[in-house]
């Protein structure tokens, strides 16, 4: 029930954007510009708050954040290999997994976040927000490099073009370089931030289809696979093999379990994919996430602790 009550709010804005799309006047050319306005700034000004807000303390977490690379390093690896399995890829639409591909590996910060200082407190906050600062980076260029491929784009021009990534980027220069948002400014900042959270929740039910969803049934549940069953098994193995505290350990089989992040909707869509069955994902990924979480921190955190 802990875990239904974290999840529900993001789930529950998802639901909110579906009906309004669907049985109100606000219909997909609405959303449409609530996509772009997300995409292009809110999303970056909250990535670039959260990332500098906090003091990245690196060398005190190195094994944490070698942890978190591995596992997402890991986690790109088998969803880029989706398409070249056995028996599997045959059933794989290669422009769908192109899109899809990052569900199995991004996450979702907000959440993150909640779930980590309930768990840990402050100190646990930190570490996931270290986590946050070094694989947002990785899990973008992740995400935007199978659709610039596919598409036949520039994957360097892309990159410097995604707003995603910018936000990420300046964020991390900004901490190292010891800036920080002026207090007058932090309130508005803070609320940009909410904003994006809510009207990408929106947007991502807005744009979505189930019945996208069944006509590649096979990318979804392998990609879901990765994502709620693999990610947290793999990061056990890290945990154990890089011999992490307990409260490390425990951060880091949170993060592995975390729902897909909420903009990978927000990103497809923007490349000229199919942005609805990405939000389709997006919304499976969430409700999964009440099964994963305590997969990880319950079923799976015993062995590291014990």
């Amino acid at each position: 029930m802990y875990y239904a009550q974290l999840l529900f709010p993001d789930f529950s804005l998802i639901l909110c954007g579906y009906l309004l799309c669907r049985f109100t006047a606000l219909g997909r050319p609405v959303w449409e510009q609530v996509e772009s306005l997300t995409y292009y700034f809110l999303f970056p000004v909250l990535l670039f708050h959260s990332i500098v807000r906090s003091t990245l303390d690196l060398a005190s977490a190195s094994s944490l954040i070698a942890a978190g690379l591995a596992m997402g390093v890991a986690g790109i690896g088998l969803s880029y290999a989706l398409p070249r399995l056995p028996f599997i890829g045959r059933h794989i639409d290669r422009r769908e997994h192109a899109a899809s591909a990052q569900i199995a590996f991004r996450f979702n910060s907000f959440i993150a976040l909640a779930i980590t200082e309930r768990l840990a407190g402050p100190q646990g906050l930190l570490m996931i927000a270290v986590l946050i600062g070094v694989c947002v980076p990785l899990f973008n260029v992740g995400a935007v490099w199978p659709m610039a491929r596919h598409a036949g784009r520039g994957f360097g021009r892309e990159l410097l073009r995604n707003p995603l990534i910018i936000g990420t980027a300046s964020g991390l220069a900004a901490n190292i370089a010891g800036l920080h948002i002026p207090g007058w400014l932090e309130p508005t900042v803070s609320r940009i931030g909410a904003a994006s959270l809510a009207l990408g929740l929106l947007a991502a039910g807005a744009g979505m289809q189930f019945s996208s969803l069944a006509k590649s049934r096979t990318l979804s549940v392998s990609v879901l696979t990765i994502r709620h069953l693999v990610m947290p098994v793999i990061a056990l193995g890290l945990a154990l093999l890089l011999r992490l505290s307990p409260l490390q350990a425990t951060v880091l089989l949170a993060f592995s379990a975390l729902p897909t992040a909420s903009s990978c909707y927000i990103l497809a869509a923007r490349m000229g994919y199919n942005g609805p069955y990405v939000a389709g994902l997006v919304t499976l990924s969430t409700v999964m996430g009440v099964v994963s979480l305590p997969f990880a921190l319950g079923v799976l955190r015993p062995f590291v602790n014990g």
